[in-house]
C-alpha cells in the first residue's frame, strides 16, 4: 500500500511539514527532503496503530495528485491491513476467525498485531477462511 503525502516547506521554521490526506493521525516534519521522506515512512507506520487498537477500517490509500509523493508500508503491515478490513467489514471477531482456522483467539489477535511478526502464508490463509484471496504484485 502507498499512501500520498503532501509535503510542505515550513518558511518559519525550515524543513517541511509531512500530511496525509487519507491518514489524518499522520503528521510529521524533517529539515530536508531526504529526512522528511523517513519521518514520513515513520509518521505513516506508527498512524496505523491507532485504528488497529481502536479496531477501525484503515482507510484505503487514494490516487495521488501531481503535487504529492507516495509513501510506502511494509507489505506485511498491508496485508494485516487487507485483514482487519475484512475481518471489521463482516463483523467477524477474533474468536469466529479462530475457529474457522482452527486454533486460538490468540493467535488470530497476533495475526492483527502490528508488532507481532505474521508469516504471510497464516495471512492469506486467514483472508482465504474470510472468502477473499491475498494477491501480490510487482509494480
Amino acid at each position: 500500500m502507498k499512501y500520498p503525502a503532501t509535503f510542505e516547506p515550513d518558511h518559519e521554521a525550515g524543513g517541511f511539514v509531512v500530511t496525509f490526506r487519507d491518514i489524518p493521525e499522520a503528521i510529521t516534519q524533517g529539515d530536508t527532503e531526504e529526512e522528511a521522506m523517513q519521518m514520513a515512512a515513520d509518521a505513516l507506520l506508527t498512524s496505523m496503530d491507532f485504528y488497529f487498537d481502536d479496531k477501525r477500517p484503515v482507510p484505503s490509500p487514494s490516487k495521488a495528485l501531481k503535487s504529492e509523493r507516495l509513501i510506502s508500508l511494509p507489505a506485511s503491515v498491508s496485508a494485516k491491513i487487507l485483514l482487519l478490513n475484512e475481518m471489521l467489514a463482516q463483523k467477524i471477531q477474533p474468536i469466529e476467525l479462530a475457529r474457522r482456522l482452527n486454533t486460538t483467539k490468540q493467535e488470530v489477535n497476533r495475526l492483527i498485531d502490528l508488532s507481532h511478526t505474521t508469516k504471510i502464508d497464516r495471512i492469506e490463509e486467514a483472508l482465504a477462511s474470510l472468502g477473499r484471496d491475498l494477491e501480490l504484485a510487482v509494480t
